[in-house]
This record gives structure tokens, C-alpha cells and sequence, in this order.
């Protein structure tokens, strides 16, 4: 199990370019299966989420042509059909949140599919329901194997149907999708969710021959088509990762530029840092976030105690508040930080407790974050990555603390990171990848 060792108080300097968006390669990976024809994708992040998608496409019988390591070309003319009722696919799927999003578009074009419980991060429930209760609407007959926890469905027509979604989920929506499209008959979902991901999804199947309108709003109207063509795709910069930079410029920065960072995708993540004060000034499509020996965080306009909290699109990604918690650590003032959607995210506080940061964690969902204006320095410790979202926090938390520092499982940070110790020594950080 690989580990970073992190030499903190190193100042970072220089330029650097965001990733391909994992999200919405994990979705358009998924909606090559829609059509014979090739489909090319560029800006694909090479990480280890993406990549374990990309080797089941292969397993599934797509053809895979890797024109470099961030450029692909798809080809879904036949399935492996012995290969998809084998336990070595439902174990890869176990293995692969990105996997429930095949259910759709593997029903569309062959008219059955099966699912088994998807791994990922272990933050909390995350309810297949919607994506369920959509494709029921759209014709799905599911029957659940107790045996074997595999869900299967089956269907003689998918037929368009009106749908208000329980709740905006962006994998249950990217599905419903991407199961509509091949639908006879229009489909209209209401309360879907609009993040730019699912927005990519959209044009990139407008592209194929679908027809959808509504994209970026919560009301999706599909008028089903009897195939899709081949196209081309480019993803767009991963603002998980903007954020991620833009949290690390600010606590250890001496004026760190993040290029090409795709500013009018972001939505309101740059304020959000900037009502912690942090500044950051726009520079064409770059971030330039200047050194700053202090950010004091705003209050509310009547004076009152500042909350952030996630939401749906077009909120505060809850793939962000980790970040933005570490980052309040070192602010002048105080802040609370309400994670709503996951109610296993913020239980890795008690690591930066124990690096000397002055956190209350009220409950599962809620933490008190009193800063310490820069006066006192986090100081080293060890500490295990729980997930994708957490690790980059503990390791923003390590570069800026006084010592040498150790994180273990490190593959969660490499599940949604690529190359990200290189990237970050690049610019003055030390940090040691070890076995």
C-alpha cells in the first residue's frame, strides 16, 4: 500500500493545468455503449477510477484505441455476452462506482443488463433508488438475485415517460439519460440535476443524434431516437481539482497561476473561497491566486456567523468541503461547515485535531472550524486517507504543516488525482511517494 511522505512548509510557486473532470469522464465513458460507430474522447484524466472504467469496456468486448494517455477511441459494435454474466464482471462492477452507470445505456442497446451493489468511497449512503425507480418508468423490469446482491433488468421496449426524481442525483440522472435517449416516445425529467457534467453528457449525445433540451436546467425533455452515431468529445477541466489548487495556493502559495481552468464551468466555487478571503483574481480562462500572509472570512451581510454548506447544482460541491475546511484552519475567524449530502465525510477532523487545528465536530454532518490566522502552524502527523476527497485535504493540511508528515492509502488520492505528487513538486512541494 503506497504512501506520501510530506516535508511541510514548503512554498509553492509556478503554474499548473487541472485534469480532465473524473466525473464526467466516468459518465461519457459509459455512453460510447450506445452506438456502433467510433467515439473519440480527449482530455481523459489518467487515473485509477477512469482507468479500471475504461479496462471493463475492454472486457466487455468494446474496442479501445489509446491515441496517447489522455486520448481514446471507443468502438461498441458487439458485447462479450459470456463475459457480462461472468462473476469476474460483477466483481469488477462491486469494484467501480462508475460501473452502475452502464445499467442504462447496456439496457437500451441490448434490451437487458445486470448490476451489482457498486464500491467507490465509503462516505455515507449512496442510494441506487433513482436510478432504479427512472428506469422502471422508462420500462425496466428489475428482479433482485439474493444469492448473488445482482440486480437484473430486462425490457421488451423502453417507452419515454414523465419523471420527477426523489432526489437530483447526478449518476441517477446521467442513467435515466442515457437510457432516454434510445426510448420510444418523449421522456421528461423534472428535478433533474444540471452540474456541468451532466451538461457535457447531454451535448456530447446531442452530438450522437440525440434530442434533448433543457440542458443546465432541472427540467430535461428527451424525444427518443431509434440510434445514435459516433462523435467526438473533449472533457472539460476537472473543477474539483481547481478548487483542490486553489485551497493549496492559498494556504502555502507564493502566487500560484492554475491554467485553463474553464472559470465560467466553475459556478460559484471561486466566491465561495473568496468569502473565506482568499483572493483570486481572473485572468482570461486562468486563476491567479497572489501569496497572502492572511484571509479573514467573511460574515453574513446582518453580521451573523458564517455557514457553508453543499448542494445540488448549481450550489457548493460537496466534493469541496473538505477543502474548503482545511483551508479555514489557517483564516482569520471562525466558520461552520455543514455537510449535508454524506454523513461519513468529515470524521477525518480528527486528524487535523490532531495536528493542532482547532475544529468542534458537532455531529456526523457538521464542524465548527475556529482559525488560527497563521499564528500557529498545523504540526506533522500520520494519518490514513479515507477517500478520494479527504486525502487531498490531509495532504493540503501536511504541505502546510511544521514537520515531516506520513499519509497511507494513498491509492484513494491516486482514484481521483493523476500524477498529483509529480504536479505539486513541480512547483516547490516535497513529496516522496513510498511503498
Amino acid at each position: 500500500m503506497a504512501s506520501f511522505i510530506i516535508e511541510g512548509g514548503h512554498r509553492l510557486k509556478g503554474e499548473i493545468a487541472p485534469q480532465g473532470a473524473k466525473n464526467e469522464a466516468l459518465q461519457v465513458l459509459c455512453a460510447v455503449l450506445l452506438t456502433d460507430e467510433p467515439v473519440r474522447i480527449k482530455n481523459i484524466p489518467n487515473i485509477v477510477d477512469v482507468n479500471n472504467q475504461i479496462q471493463l469496456l475492454r472486457d466487455m468486448g468494446v474496442e479501445v484505441t489509446e491515441h496517447n494517455e489522455h486520448d481514446y477511441t471507443f468502438v461498441a459494435k458487439q458485447f462479450d455476452d459470456l463475459y457480462l454474466g461472468s462473476e469476474a464482471y460483477t466483481q469488477r462492477c462491486r469494484q467501480l462506482r462508475g460501473s452502475v452507470m452502464m445499467l442504462g445505456p447496456l439496457l437500451a442497446r441490448r434490451g437487458k443488463a445486470i448490476v451489482a451493489k457498486p464500491g467507490g468511497d465509503q462516505i455515507g449512503r449512496r442510494r441506487l433508488d433513482t436510478h432504479f425507480h427512472g428506469i422502471q418508468k422508462l420500462g425496466g423490469k428489475f428482479t433482485y438475485d439474493e444469492n448473488k446482491y445482482l440486480y437484473h433488468v430486462e425490457t421488451e421496449q423502453l417507452k419515454g415517460a414523465y419523471m420527477l426524481l426523489d432526489e437530483a442525483s447526478v449518476t441517477g440522472t446521467a442513467n435515466i439519460i442515457m437510457t432516454a435517449v434510445l426510448a420510444e416516445g418523449t421522456t421528461t425529467i423534472y428535478n433533474a440535476a444540471c452540474e456541468p457534467y451532466i451538461q457535457q453528457l447531454c451535448r456530447m449525445l446531442c452530438s450522437m443524434g440525440a434530442r434533448i433540451s433543457g440542458i443546465g436546467s432541472n427540467l430535461l425533455t428527451i424525444e427518443g431516437v431509434t440510434s445514435l452515431h459516433g462523435t467526438e468529445h473533449t472533457i472539460l477541466p476537472d473543477m474539483i481539482e481547481v478548487g483542490s489548487f486553489i485551497g493549496m495556493a492559498a494556504m502555502v502559495g507564493d502566487g500560484v497561476r492554475i491554467c485553463n481552468a474553464a472559470v465560467k464551468e466553475l459556478g460559484i466555487i471561486p466566491d465561495t473561497f473568496r468569502r473565506l478571503g482568499i483572493r483570486i483574481e481572473q485572468e482570461g480562462d486562468d486563476l491567479f491566486i497572489p501569496k497572502q500572509e492572511h484571509y479573514e472570512i467573511e460574515s453574513f451581510i446582518d453580521g451573523s456567523f458564517m455557514t457553508f454548506s453543499d448542494a445540488p447544482w448549481p450550489g457548493f460541491t460537496p466534493d469541496l468541503l473538505s477543502v474548503l475546511l482545511v483551508v479555514s484552519t489557517q483564516a482569520k475567524g471562525s466558520v461552520l461547515i455543514h455537510q449535508k449530502m454524506f454523513e461519513s465525510r468529515l470524521f477525518f477532523v480528527d486528524k487535523l485535531i490532531d495536528m493542532g487545528a482547532q475544529i468542534i465536530l458537532c455531529d456526523p454532518h457538521r464542524a465548527v472550524v475556529v482559525g488560527h490566522d497563521n499564528q500557529r502552524r498545523l504540526h506533522a502527523g500520520r494519518m490514513t486517507s479515507p477517500d478520494i476527497r479527504a486525502g487531498i485535504a490531509l495532504l493540503i493540511a501536511a504541505m502546510s504543516a511544521q514537520g515531516t508528515s506520513r499519509i497511507d492509502n494513498v491509492g484513494q488520492i491516486d482514484r481521483g488525482y493523476e500524477n498529483i505528487e509529480a504536479r505539486l513538486c513541480s512547483l516547490g512541494a516535497k513529496i516522496k511517494r513510498v511503498e
